[in-house]
């Protein structure tokens, strides 16, 4: 997939950007929003501008209980409105510093998770340590380092994700709840400029839509010897740090040879044939 170089800047989304967007779908002017919520109109219109710090607890509660009487937000723009108010904002380490919190007990127990997938990520899909059965599924992941990285710019991806676009816009959809989430824009903002040149991501990143996770937990893939569908049922545990309580997971995959599931193989991939 080449890389489209005529492209705007990406940016990072903003409570501004989201407050504005969640006021014009319900038809709410800024004058009306903000006599609801107490505050003057010229103050929502520097939120929206992001000409002003993140809003209080209470200005955000007053904004959500007036929005929500036009038409109730759903769980998610809930989530999503609040990350991006600061409230519950903490910073990433490097994938540096996460694989020096990988012990070598803990490299074992991947060994010990064979010949089901197995690996240690961080939060941003970074992967840190895997697994052979993990690494021969997703190959040149360990190499790239990054999910959606691999998925924009490594061939392999293509050829052996199944369902590589709708898996493709999972990750950015949810890579836009996690900066929101994290409130550290500084990675976010180098990541975005890596993958903005793919048009894809930014068609994605333009729907402005954010998730907090799967909606299912099988992913297909083809297996890249024979090609052979397998289903991977993806389970998502944390791990215990002491540095760094909430940034490490485990990826436990268990594979299975797909039977009738009516997920389409690859047509580039000449070797894969369905079960008999």
């Amino acid at each position: 997939m080449k890389p489209n170089k005529d492209f705007e800047e990406l940016k990072p989304p903003t409570f501004g950007l989201l407050l504005r967007k969640l006021r014009d779908t319900r038809g709410v002017s800024r004058e009306r929003l903000a006599f609801n919520a107490g505050v003057s109109a010229s103050y929502i219109s520097h939120l929206e501008k992001g000409d002003r710090g993140h809003p209080t607890r209470e200005v955000v509660d007053a904004l959500v209980r007036y929005l929500d009487r036009i038409d109730p937000l759903s769980v998610v723009e809930r989530r999503h409105l609040l990350d991006l108010a600061g409230l519950g904002v903490s910073e990433f380490p490097s994938i540096q510093q996460l694989r020096a919190e990988i012990t070598d007990d803990m490299r074992r127990a991947l060994d010990l998770h064979e010949p089901n997938l197995a690996a240690y990520i961080d939060t941003r899909w970074n992967v840190l340590a895997c697994n052979q059965s993990y690494a021969r599924a997703f190959p040149g992941l360990a190499e790239d380092v990054n999910i959606l990285r691999w998925y924009l710019s490594n061939d392999k991806a293509r050829e052996v994700m199944l369902e590589w676009e709708e898996e493709v816009r999972l990750t950015v959809h949810w890579l836009r709840g996690l900066i929101a989430s994290s409130g550290d824009t500084a990675w976010s903002a180098d990541f975005l400029a890596e993958l903005g040149r793919f048009g894809l991501f930014r068609e994605i990143w333009d729907d402005g839509i954010a998730a907090y996770g799967r909606p299912n937990s099988v992913m297909h893939l083809a297996d890249d010897v024979t090609g052979r569908c397998r289903a991977i049922d993806v389970q998502l545990f944390s791990v215990f740090s002491a540095a760094y309580p909430t940034q490490i997971q485990i990826f436990l995959g268990i594979p299975t040879w797909c039977a009738d599931t009516g997920v389409p193989l690859d047509p580039g991939h000449p070797s894969l044939t369905p079960d008999e």
